[in-house]
């Protein structure tokens, strides 16, 4: 006698919604740009990764209910699994839809124009899977942070919140039965939640959970393009790139903007694919670290003619060898939000960069259109070549902290009745440029701005007589000075080593404010000079003071002009009479130990010495930065040298 059949399988129910029970993890405080770790802590656990998303869907109190989610990243290892999970947690807490780039790639500045753009702007958000230009691989580095409605990184108050959840968090809900998403086929995916499911498993407040979750595969590059198209001239681009004296080398270095240099460098612009390298985005970048400056792109530095402390090789004899030199060298990093910009045997600092670029307003359609630039600002750490152009062409400048976050806010100003800014032009010292087409730095609109501005110089330009980069910046110089500058990095350092050295640095601050002479009219006097020597040498030390005197020295704390919001110890500034200034700040940035920043900057007026290497032109402030005239760093870091040296 046969048994009798089995019972039919109750029927699936993806959206049925598991509480998974979970403790607070430490160390999920977002640094300047989210939260990055290495690779492992995040695969180590999986409710690392968890905590962290479900912390900011609470953080975002009930906004992500019946809302739509971008969910993508740079493509670095552990994004696909990363993806899948995030899904499954968006869903359960009630997101209606979610918006995933093909293989679940996007750009962070192309998340920015998702979320701003597609559908008319209908995202609340977006999570991206990156540690900017951090190595990635199982054993490098992971990251993710949040962008808010209008495209931008969180605010303070948003990411103080998550981090203020993830160490109460004690349940986190997922669509566990939720199938994984096809992520390489364009398309919709939908669900539809049972009856019981959307009251049984309703949200946290007891609203009921959206009938249908969808999720959505996107190409990544569409509604970015778009932007970009009516920021520049493609047509115009494609015809200068078609100029036989004009070649181009562009590194994507393996990240994400490998995808988007080959359709809108190659298909839209026309650059022929041995112009466009490593653009195939890989998990571990190719085992490179995705870091767009001298030091992390060598193939790049050296195929444009150029050493790693960015002085011209010795150039070969001959015609032959000159022409070997691409006349226009650029590079992305992993998220491809910063940049590098090269000409022929030519380093453009990205201090520089933004400065020329605002000089040459005219040149970029979507300025030109707009009747120019209204406004323009730098983080604080980066050079005051900005302020200079900005004092000659009458433009509202701003100085903010470290964190693109800043410039956001100032970019809204107008939707916040603060006044409109926009057009606005930004830049970070650490080669991040962009404008308010998103709110993120963006390293291709940079590159674009750059072909936009040789274009425009080249238009009366016959072929063989190429107005080159050198010449632009060179240029730009005579009109406005040179701000020679570099960047010293000691990464990894001891925390507290980081943190011993700041402190003794803010003691010379201290010394020199009670140092300093009192009231104005006592400034005239013999007092007030000797008591102004002696506040300049408590804060400079006896050698620093004999080869500078110094004007003002502070710890940076900046108030939000926009929504008043304080940001306080945001980096030490030392100012010199003459106008050069050495800056140190502790990184955000890097996913273990402390890194170190000192920044040093002089400006030269006179054009006949205005080309002199740069480690020539900064060797005395350099000495009295690290060497012992402010702090002996390697003393203090037990380092003789920086890791990196832009």
């Amino acid at each position: 006698m046969s048994s009798p059949p089995p019972p039919p399988s109750p029927p699936a129910r993806p959206l049925a919604v598991t509480v998974l029970p979970t403790q607070p993890i430490e160390g999920q405080k977002p640094g300047t740009s989210g939260l990055r770790k290495k690779t492992r802590t995040f695969t180590a656990d999986p409710l690392y990764l968890l905590n962290f998303v479900q912390a900011t869907v609470d953080a975002l109190d009930g906004a992500l209910l019946g809302a739509t989610l971008v969910v993508s990243g740079d493509g670095r290892f552990y994004t696909p699994e990363a993806v899948q999970a995030i899904v499954k947690v968006a869903a359960a807490n009630g997101a209606a839809r979610v918006w995933v780039g093909r293989h679940g790639l996007l750009s962070t500045p192309a998340v920015s124009a998702v979320i701003r753009e597609r559908e008319g702007g209908a995202a609340v958000g977006g999570l991206i899977l990156t540690a900017s230009h951090n190595p990635g691989g199982p054993d490098e580095d992971f990251g993710i942070k949040y962008n808010a409605a209008n495209g931008g990184p969180a605010p303070e108050a948003l990411t103080d919140a998550i981090y203020a959840k993830t160490r109460a968090l004690r349940r986190v809900r997922v669509c566990a039965a939720l199938p994984d998403v096809d992520l390489g086929t364009l398309g919709k995916t939908t669900w539809t939640r049972a009856a019981d499911d959307a009251g049984a498993d309703a949200a946290e407040g007891g609203a009921r959970l959206p009938p249908s979750f969808t999720v959505e595969v996107i190409d990544p590059v569409e509604d970015y393009a778009a932007v970009l198209a009516r920021q520049f001239d493609f047509a115009a681009l494609r015809a200068f790139c078609a100029r036989p004296d004009f070649r181009v080398r562009y590194d994507g270095m393996g990240g994400v903007a490998g995808i988007y240099a080959t359709r809108i460098l190659g298909e839209q612009l026309g650059l022929p694919a041995e112009a466009l390298t490593r653009c195939t985005p890989l998990p571990d970048f190719g085992g490179h670290h995705p870091d767009p400056n001298l030091t992390y792109a060598p193939e790049l530095v050296g195929a444009m003619g150029l050493t790693r402390s960015g002085e011209p090789l010795a150039a070969a004899p001959g015609a032959a060898a000159a022409a070997a030199v691409p006349d226009f060298g650029a590079a992305q990093d992993g998220d491809a939000d910063r940049n590098m910009i090269l000409g022929a045997r030519f380093f453009v600092t990205p201090s520089d960069s933004v400065a020329v670029i605002a000089a040459n307003q005219a040149a970029i359609p979507a300025f030109a259109r707009a009747g120019g630039l209204k406004g323009v600002a730098r983080s604080m750490p980066t050079s005051c070549a900005l302020d200079r152009v900005a004092a000659k062409l009458g433009l509202r400048l701003f100085e903010v902290p470290t964190g693109w976050k800043f410039f956001g806010n100032l970019m809204d100003s107008g939707l916040l009745g603060k006044g409109d800014l926009c057009p606005f032009l930004c830049g970070e010292e650490s080669f991040g440029t962009g404008a308010d087409h998103v709110r993120e730095k963006d390293g291709l609109w940079a590159v674009l701005a750059w072909l936009s501005i040789l274009a425009a110089a080249n238009a009366d330009a016959p072929v063989g007589r190429l107005v080159s980069v050198e010449a632009i910046v060179r240029r730009h110089w005579a009109a406005f000075g040179r701000n020679f500058y570099c960047r010293y990095d000691y990464e990894n350092v001891e925390g507290a080593a980081a943190e011993a050295l700041m402190a003794q640095l803010r003691g010379r601050i201290a010394a020199f404010a009670a140092a300093a002479p009192q009231g104005p009219a006592s400034a005239a006097s013999a007092a007030s000079a000797a008591s102004a020597a002696s506040a300049s040498e408590a804060a400079l030390g006896a050698a620093g003071a004999a080869a500078f005197a110094l004007a003002h020295c502070d710890e940076f704390r900046y108030v939000d002009p926009v929504d008043g919001s304080v940001s306080d110890k945001q980096g030490l500034r030392f100012v010199m009479q003459d106008g050069s200034r050495v800056v140190y700040r502790l990184s955000g940035t890097g996913s273990v130990g402390a890194t170190v920043r000192v920044y040093i900057e002089k400006l030269e007026l006179d054009e006949a010495k205005q080309s002199a290497a740069t480690a020539d032109a900064l060797r005395e402030l350099v000495a009295l930065a690290v060497g012992g005239g402010l702090v002996d760093v390697a003393k203090m870091l037990g380092r003789d040298a920086p890791t990196v040296i832009t």
